[in-house]
Parts: C-alpha cells; sequence; structure tokens
C-alpha cells in the first residue's frame, strides 16, 4: 500500500513511469514499469469515476430525487457500469411510451400493478377510474397497456436487475455471426464466418474481430442470442413477489420490458464490452510486437550501404557513415539488363570503396530477392569477405519518405532515396529509425485499424517511450524524433536541444542541457538519466547513472582510494565495496554498481543476420518439406508470420510453434527472432504458406502419471461446448 500511495504522489508531482521505475525503487518498492502504467492507468479510471459521480449526484440532487440510500450506494460503487444503471431512472429521456402513458394519468395503476398488494382495491374495478376518452385512454386494455409501458420501463431501469441480466448474456449467451444475404465476398475472407457460434465467454479477440471486420465490410451481421426463457426467468424471480390480479399484467410487462427495451440495450453493452475487450487483447500482441521489434539488436556504429529494390525503375541506394548522415546516393538497375549489371557493379564497388562501407541493408519489398541475389554475387565475384548484407524490413519505410520528418531532414531528395537512407538506419539502429514511423504503418498489429484508435495510440507510444528510455539515448547524435520520447522531454524542448547542439557545439556535460530552452530542474530530473554523453567531461554522463546518485559513486571511489575514472576501466574493483558505509537505498545502490560494472551497456542482444534460403526466392521456389530460415515478422494470438524470402510470409500456427503446450504465441517467439522453420504446405493460388516450428524440435517429453491417476479428460470442442450449454438451457 505504501508502495501505490508513493507511485500516485509521483506522478501528480509530474514525475514520469519510467524515471519512477528506474530511479524512485525505495519509494515505490521496487514496483516495475508495467506495475507502474496499470496504477497510472487504474487512478485515471477512478478519477473520471469520481468525476462522473460528482456530475450524477448533483443532477439527482437538482431533480430532489436524491435519498440517503440511493446516495450510498452511489457512493459505494467503483463500476462504471453500475454507476450509469443507478442514474438511468433519474437521466433526462427523450418521449417514450411509458412518458406518454404518464401524461395519460396512468402511474397510479402501475403503481398499483408494481405493488403486487392482496388488500387493495380489485384490479377489474380499479383500473374503471382510468378510462377517459378526453386523454386518449378509450378501454380498460388501454389503459392497462399504458400502464404496463411504465412498468416494462422501471423493470428495465433496475440496476440489479441489468447487472444481472449482464452476467447472463455474458455467462450464457451465444455469438452468432451469418453471411448478409447478396453480400460479395470476393476472396472469400470470412467464409468460416458466414454459419458461425461460439460463446462469449470465450470467443477469442482475433475472431471477434475478424466478425467485426466482416460487419464493418457488409458481408457478416453478427448478434447475441440467449436461451428465450432464460432472461425471462431471472426478470420473474426479480419483479415477481406474489399471485394475484395483477399477475398476467406483470408477466405481459416483463416480456415487452424484455423485448422491446432490455434485450437490444443489454446487447449493445455486451457487444461493447466484447469489442473492448477484443481491442484490449489486440493492443496488447500489438505493444508486445513493436516492443521487441524496437528492441531489436543493432548492427551499430557503422557504414551502411542502403538499397531500395525496384525492377523497371530501379533500385535507388544511398549511402550513410556510422552517424546515419547521408553521404551519396545513386540509381542502379541491375534487373533491366546484362549491362545493367555490370553499370551496376561498378557504381556499388566504388561507393564501397570511397566511404569504407562495413554493410549492405536490402529493403525486403518488390525485387528485394533478386538484388539480394546481385548484391551475394557481387560480393563473392569481388572476393569481399569483410561486407556482410542483410535485409531489413521495410514496413513503414514509404510512409516516413512522405512524412513531415523525412522532409525535415531530406527537403532536396526524392521519396525514393529517403527510403534507402531509412533502410540502412534500420540496420544500424532500428529504434532510432521506426520511431520516425507511425507505429500502425510498421505492420506488426492484428487487426490495428479496427480497434480504438485512441486507445492504440496511447498505448504505443507508452511502448516507444519505455524501450527510449530503456536503451538510453545519445545526447549528441540523436534526433529530436528520438529525444521526444525521453522521459520529461516534449517535441518543443527536443529541437530545442537540436538546435542548441546545431549552433554552441557537442554537449560536453548533462548539466549542460540545463541551459536549453524549456529545460528546468523538473524537466532536467526526469530525462538526465537517460541521456548518455560520450567521451564528455564526466565518465559518468555515459552511464544510466542518475546526476544525483554521483555523490554516492564519489563515495565509493573515495573508499576504493581510486579515480571514477579508473573504477568504470576497471569493474572488478567494485568487488571491495563496503556497502554499509555508503548512503544510498539497496534499490539504488544495486542499480549504480550494476551499471558501473557495465558502463553505457546496450540491453538489446548482439546483432545476427538471417540467412535466406539462396535458391528460394519466390513462393514458387518452397516446397514442402523444406527447412528454411526466416524472421518473425508479426506475431498474433493464433500464432506467428515468418518471412523466408519470397515476399510472402509464412503462418506458424500455435500448434505447430512449440513441442510443449502453450498458451501464447508469444510464449515460444518474438518478433525479429531469427528461426528454422519446415514447409508444411504451399498454396501459390491464395499465397498461402504454412509452417512448422515443432516438426524441427524434438517431441516433449510426457510426464509420468502418479499410480492410480485417472487419465486426463480430453478438451472438450467448441460444438460440444455449445451442444451441452444447450442441454442447460432445455433442463432449466
Amino acid at each position: 500500500m505504501r508502495g501505490l500511495i508513493a507511485v500516485i504522489e509521483l506522478l501528480d508531482d509530474g514525475g514520469t513511469v519510467p524515471f519512477i521505475a528506474r530511479y524512485r525503487k525505495e519509494a515505490t518498492g521496487n514496483l516495475d514499469e508495467v506495475q507502474i502504467r496499470d496504477i497510472e492507468e487504474k487512478l485515471a479510471y477512478f478519477r473520471d469515476l469520481v468525476e462522473r459521480r460528482a456530475t450524477i449526484l448533483s443532477s439527482i440532487a437538482e431533480q430532489g430525487k436524491l435519498t440517503d440510500e440511493l446516495k450510498l450506494r452511489i457512493e459505494a460503487t467503483l463500476d462504471k457500469s453500475e454507476l450509469e444503471d443507478l442514474y438511468l431512472p433519474y437521466k433526462p429521456k427523450r418521449r417514450t411510451k411509458a412518458t406518454m402513458a404518464r401524461e395519460k394519468g396512468l402511474e397510479p395503476l402501475a403503481l398499483y400493478l408494481w405493488s403486487q398488494q392482496a388488500a387493495v382495491e380489485p384490479l377489474e374495478r380499479f383500473v374503471t377510474s382510468f378510462v377517459n376518452a378526453e386523454v386518449g385512454v378509450a378501454t380498460i386494455e388501454e389503459a392497462l397497456e399504458g400502464a404496463r409501458h411504465i412498468v416494462a420501463e422501471w423493470i428495465s431501469e433496475d440496476a440489479d436487475l441489468r447487472k444481472a441480466l449482464r452476467q447472463l448474456m455474458f455467462d450464457e449467451g451465444i455469438v452468432i455471426s451469418r453471411k448478409v444475404m447478396d453480400a460479395v465476398d470476393e476472396q472469400e475472407k470470412f467464409k468460416m464466418y458466414y454459419e458461425y457460434k461460439e460463446p462469449v465467454k470465450t470467443i477469442p479477440s482475433h475472431r471477434m474481430l475478424a466478425i467485426r471486420r466482416g460487419e464493418g465490410e457488409n458481408i457478416l451481421y453478427f448478434l447475441i442470442e440467449l436461451e428465450p426463457q432464460r432472461p425471462l426467468a431471472v426478470i420473474r424471480r426479480h419483479v415477481l413477489r406474489q399471485s394475484g390480479d395483477w399477475t398476467r399484467q406483470l408477466e405481459l410487462a416483463i416480456e415487452d420490458s424484455w423485448q422491446r427495451l432490455l434485450n437490444s440495450s443489454i446487447q449493445a453493452e455486451i457487444r461493447f464490452e466484447l469489442k473492448k475487450r477484443s481491442d484490449t487483447e489486440a493492443i496488447q500482441v500489438f505493444r508486445d510486437n513493436l516492443y521487441n521489434l524496437l528492441l531489436a539488436a543493432p548492427a551499430g556504429p557503422i557504414s551502411v550501404l542502403g538499397i531500395d529494390p525496384g525492377l523497371r525503375t530501379g533500385c535507388k541506394i544511398a549511402v550513410v557513415d556510422e552517424t546515419g548522415k547521408l553521404l551519396a546516393h545513386d540509381v542502379i538497375y541491375p534487373h533491366t539488363s546484362k549491362n545493367g549489371v555490370v553499370e551496376a557493379s561498378k557504381k556499388i564497388e566504388a561507393l564501397l570503396q570511397q566511404h569504407a562501407v562495413r554493410a549492405i541493408a536490402i529493403g525486403n519489398g518488390t525485387a528485394s530477392r533478386e538484388t539480394d541475389a546481385f548484391v551475394r554475387d557481387f560480393l563473392r565475384e569481388k572476393n569481399i569477405q569483410d561486407i556482410f548484407s542483410v535485409t531489413v524490413s521495410e514496413s513503414g519505410a514509404s510512409v516516413y519518405s512522405a512524412s513531415d520528418i523525412a522532409r525535415q531532414e531530406f527537403p532536396d531528395l526524392d521519396l525514393t532515396v529517403r527510403g534507402a537512407i531509412s533502410i540502412a538506419r534500420r540496420l544500424q539502429d532500428p529504434l532510432s529509425e521506426l520511431v520516425k514511423v507511425d507505429p500502425k504503418s510498421i505492420g506488426v498489429g492484428q487487426y490495428q485499424h479496427d480497434v480504438d484508435q485512441r486507445q492504440l495510440q496511447e498505448s504505443l507510444e507508452t511502448v516507444i517511450e519505455s524501450c527510449v528510455n530503456r536503451v538510453g539515448v545519445d545526447l549528441n547524435t540523436s534526433s529530436w524524433t528520438l529525444l521526444l520520447y525521453v522521459a520529461g522531454i516534449t517535441e518543443r524542448t527536443a529541437l530545442n536541444i537540436v538546435n542548441y547542439r546545431n549552433e554552441k557545439g557537442r554537449f560536453r556535460s548533462r548539466k549542460q542541457v540545463l541551459e536549453v530552452s524549456g529545460i528546468g530542474p523538473k524537466s532536467f530530473e526526469q530525462a538526465a538519466g537517460f541521456l548518455r554523453i560520450r567521451n564528455g567531461d564526466n565518465p559518468l554522463d555515459m552511464t544510466a547513472v542518475h546526476p544525483e546518485s554521483y555523490p554516492v559513486v564519489e563515495q565509493i571511489a573515495q573508499s576504493l582510494q581510486t579515480p571514477v575514472d579508473e573504477i568504470i576501466r576497471s569493474p572488478h574493483l567494485l568487488e571491495k565495496v563496503d556497502r554499509n558505509q555508503l548512503s544510498a537505498g539497496a534499490y539504488t545502490l544495486n542499480d549504480i554498481l550494476e551499471e558501473l560494472r557495465k558502463p553505457g551497456r546496450d540491453p538489446r542482444d548482439t546483432f545476427v543476420a538471417p540467412s535466406f534460403h539462396e535458391h528460394v526466392r519466390e513462393i514458387s521456389d518452397v516446397q514442402v518439406g523444406m527447412v528454411l530460415e526466416g524472421v518473425v515478422t508479426n506475431v498474433t494470438k493464433f500464432g506467428a508470420f515468418v518471412d523466408i524470402g519470397v515476399h510472402q510470409d509464412g503462418l506458424v500456427h500455435i500448434s505447430e510453434l512449440s513441442n510443449r503446450f502453450i498458451k501464447e504465441p508469444s510464449e515460444a517467439v518474438k518478433t525479429g527472432q531469427i528461426v528454422k522453420v519446415k514447409v508444411l504446405s504451399v498454396d501459390t493460388k491464395t499465397k498461402r504458406i504454412a509452417l512448422s516450428m515443432k516438426a524441427l524440435m524434438e517431441p516433449a517429453a510426457r510426464p509420468v502419471p502418479k499410480p492410480n491417476t485417472p487419465a486426463p479428460k480430453p478438451q472438450a470442442t467448441i460444438n460440444e461446448k455449445l451442444a451441452t450449454l444447450s442441454m442447460k438451457w432445455k433442463v432449466r
């Protein structure tokens, strides 16, 4: 609880999640970034709820209907849906059948039915007093019908009943999707869902999103069905207290309330909850993929020649130096003629020699495999062994090329040249380059265009922020697009940092950042630990040690009687440190010592280039049984897509990812991972490739059952579950 309160106080004081997680561990009890973000989200939820609660209480009080009991219920609820249910009877409404019945003076008759009091005047006599042709009640039946409309509305506005019906529909409802009559599904993308059923409670996010997309494209429609008598039985138990001459009227009101008011309303709420659940799961898949992609291993500060492949229009090439600065660009035509190959080879060789290129990065789009083969043949013919070539994902490169950011960087260059530059930089440092691209354009999501876009954007921005601050940012070489994700840095201050650097030269110390316009003590506190300065005035400025902890490092140096820079050069000296003599908390001290042992370390993996099969360039080259190496490009709820170098990713279904049971594909693979796969099937017409990782693994050892242990029950299929549910309904 103390950690929770500390997190709330730190957030309210302007603290950022990366800063709190990394540099306030003593206060939070070592809560990690995920836990702190969860607290931040729940805090926002409850503050919204408190604000809405105050508005509702004020509205009901203004109507003069706020009883002590109602106020207590409203103040006690922590659920937004329940809060809205409690407000529903007092919410301003449009004109309804119940409203018109009240205008005709029928509310006392409705109260008669609702009270179910046996001692009151018999219904057949009591109802006659409400027959009045002048107000539009010409017969006894019209009077009873109007009263039933009022009762039906009361039933539909009962908060406890709505809660019970919501739970019933969630527990026992069936999502049913069907094809819209005469709808044209040319590629039969939604064929699986033309006649489809699955319980609300268990339908996975990707199937729900697929159905919703089919509905959005007017190919499918879906609804949620319940066994008809189940909700009526719940309402009867809630409404009917004793039998009498009112019973028949209440029965009719119950049926009317469910069919006319409650069914559509509760369905809409469950549909919304299904969407929220599906969105949340899909966004989490996107978050995980983006996180792994951004933290992919960098090739590092080496000179790279980037190639944006093309056939008839040629391949755009660009050379960047160790810092990503453009050195040269050109166009080659290795796929148009034999002479084109010769000319392309000459240009490539000249650029490699002139700029001491260490690697060649080839975009994985159109003509990628042909270009890769040309480069490999060139390197082999020239016997060049100290330069490697690698195919990199160019997802989103075209989006970056046409963006304002790209125009600011290279206002005089063609879009395709900008793309080649981006491809080269992606090899050097995926994180630094990918932050310039809208994450939704990177292609690692699942139904990303169907989910809540605001929630998706906010969620992905937190992922980028987390990755950037985990790696750290070089203050003297990073672009403003990378700097703006540093904790405490805004877009304006990021631009100011770059302008300051351009005007006054490189930063010599972290404290110098305080001279930048817009950065005060609070911004500096949040950002400083994540900024890196190499070869600066203070060797600690290249580490993740926060400037506020420099005195602790000085204490360590004094206790060892050696300079700080010597400790960084010889981290084995830290083994002699007496922790008891240092004025720092245990968590902070552990982090400081760990950082000093590996100063300025990059948390990302070591770069390894994937090796595609030399003779597999098109989908027609892929044969069943082949074992290929590839790169995981996308992880979804149902499996993982793998680039095997043929322009069409293959799918490793979740059942083919591992030789052990896994609940989520992310337990077995991550985006950017290099894997070996076996080809199970190839369909060149639909361009579908089925792959397996499990086929290349040793069979998992089966656990030895204990004596007298009954055999495990087989998992029920979806159809079996539906049949069981149907029988359950019939019994009731």
